[in-house]
């Protein structure tokens, strides 16, 4: 088994590897439905209450994996078959409750949800209570707690709700498409669309690179990523499913701290536009500071806008950890540029359709981008290369007072105070997930020494300042 953080992912990744399998055959079709079978088979013990109902929730996976519900236009999809296990939530009263006498829960309700049985323990009548937690707040033993769902505990922009049927449902005005419900949900039930097909179509209609050249483009996290093998194996592997090159999107990193660092010594004060959660976040929650954001694109599109440039022929697929990528990829002012998007989990999937034990592999090698490029991938990346564009330009004169936001709560109360004009701050780096893109859903492993392999792999750098990578590219 292959390194993941939980039977969630590796219930996802075989999925996702199967799916392909079948589509690299070109026997997708006539297959599906034997793909739950296939995963599970026989009276295999599942985590469902039988067989059955697991297969029935396979099906719907294997839907999503095959580019999920076209008229949704998020990305990330409820299954509702599988979305039954958890309680409602809201506050309960625990066993810690020691019946006291002050009753300072019962004074504070303000809508009498608040009773006592006879040992004078208190309970909570659900019909009547609206969840302020004004009687957690004031219980001396705190005895009563707030039992929230994981997927509405993991999103902070309260963009989960939960339907009449009980299931969880997702409110496309707020949500971002971080994916950070997708991660936390403990059954599978939220997960994200796949575009896995288009990625094996782009490249058997390639003809081995003979009709267009296929270019995989990809995150810096992925140091982090695959660590059962070497990095230059990865870069092997992706040759070998037929990628024609690979090339860093840390190289499009570079780009954009040369142009965002000129651009905020010409503002004086700027949101960066790297990640694309982040963005989101502003356009529907803070549409005042929309003009405050960059104008630059992501590194991502960045780069594939060079590619496309000097082969207008050529496809471009992103590789990385980013379920919200996957959204920008659908932006006009993105899709030009990039075709499709895919994360880490789906290229596990992919070598593995393709029986590729990548660490059979010999090394290949990257584009050699920046130290500053390489690592945008983890909080405070971006700060640091802005800084360092700055020095570059001879911007002596301008003092970068970044704040870099590690998480969706912390760019919330950076972007309050700027809407307050409270901020000691002239550039905001924002980053949805937390940890940055080494946090992000589409990750195989998330933890803190994903933040070292990424400053590992940035001091391998050849090339010591941005000057010098994007040098290259002229």
């Amino acid at each position: 088994m292959r390194k993941f953080d939980t039977k969630v992912q590796h219930l996802k990744y075989k999925v996702l590897r199967e799916v392909a399998r079948l589509a690299w055959k070109d026997e997708l079709l006539e297959n599906i439905l034997e793909i739950p079978k296939t995963i599970v088979p026989g009276n295999t013990p599942t985590m469902r209450c039988c067989v059955y109902k697991e297969r029935a929730i396979l099906t719907d996976r294997v839907k999503i994996a095959m580019g999920g519900d076209a008229s949704n236009p998020n990305i990330i999809e409820v299954i509702e078959t599988a979305c039954d296990e958890c309680p409602m939530g809201g506050y309960d009263v625990t066993n810690s409750c020691r019946g006291c006498l002050a009753h300072r829960c019962e004074d504070v309700c303000k809508r009498g949800a608040l009773y006592f049985d006879h040992n004078h323990v208190a309970h909570i009548d659900k019909s009547k209570c609206i969840d302020c937690g004004a009687c957690a707040k004031v219980c001396p033993y705190g005895a009563i707690v707030n039992r929230k769902r994981p997927c509405e505990n993991a999103c902070k922009i309260k963009a989960i709700y939960m339907k009449e049927n009980k299931a969880a449902a997702i409110d496309n005005n707020k949500c971002i498409q971080c994916g950070a419900c997708v991660y936390q949900c403990p059954f599978g039930a939220i997960t994200d669309k796949s575009y896995i097909l288009d990625v094996i179509d782009i490249i058997k209609k390639s003809d081995n690179n003979k009709n267009y050249k296929v270019y995989a483009v990809v995150a810096p996290s992925i140091s982090s990523q695959f660590t059962y093998a070497k990095l230059g194996q990865v870069i092997s592997g992706l040759k070998a499913l037929g990628f024609h090159t690979v090339v860093e999107a840390a190289l499009g990193a570079d780009m954009v701290a040369d142009a965002e660092s000129r651009e905020l010594a010409e503002k004086g004060f700027l949101t960066s536009s790297c990640c694309p959660a982040f963005v989101s976040y502003i356009e529907k929650s803070f549409p005042d500071l929309v003009p405050f954001v960059s104008h630059n694109l992501s590194p991502m599109a960045t780069i594939a806008k060079y590619l496309k440039d000097k082969d207008a022929s050529c496809k471009v697929v992103f590789i990385g950890p980013c379920t919200a990528k996957k959204a920008e990829v659908q932006k006009e002012s993105v899709k030009p540029y990039v075709d499709i998007a895919m994360t880490f989990e789906e290229l596990q999937a992919l070598f593995d359709s393709k029986d590729l034990d990548i660490t059979t592999l010999p090394e290949g090698y990257l584009d050699n981008a920046s130290y500053f490029g390489r690592i945008f991938a983890r909080c405070g990346g971006l700060s640091d290369a802005v800084a360092q564009g700055l020095k570059e330009h001879g911007e002596e004169d301008f003092v970068l007072k970044a704040i870099s936001c590690d998480g969706i709560e912390e760019c919330k109360k950076a972007l309050m105070r700027k809407n307050k004009n409270v901020l000691d701050a002239n550039f905001i780096e924002g980053m949805a997930c937390v940890g940055g893109c080494i946090g992000g859903a589409g990750c195989l492993t998330h933890g803190e020494k994903n933040k070292a392999e990424v400053d590992k792999y940035g001091r391998e750098a050849l090339e010591k300042t941005i000057t010098d990578a994007i040098s290259l590219l002229k």
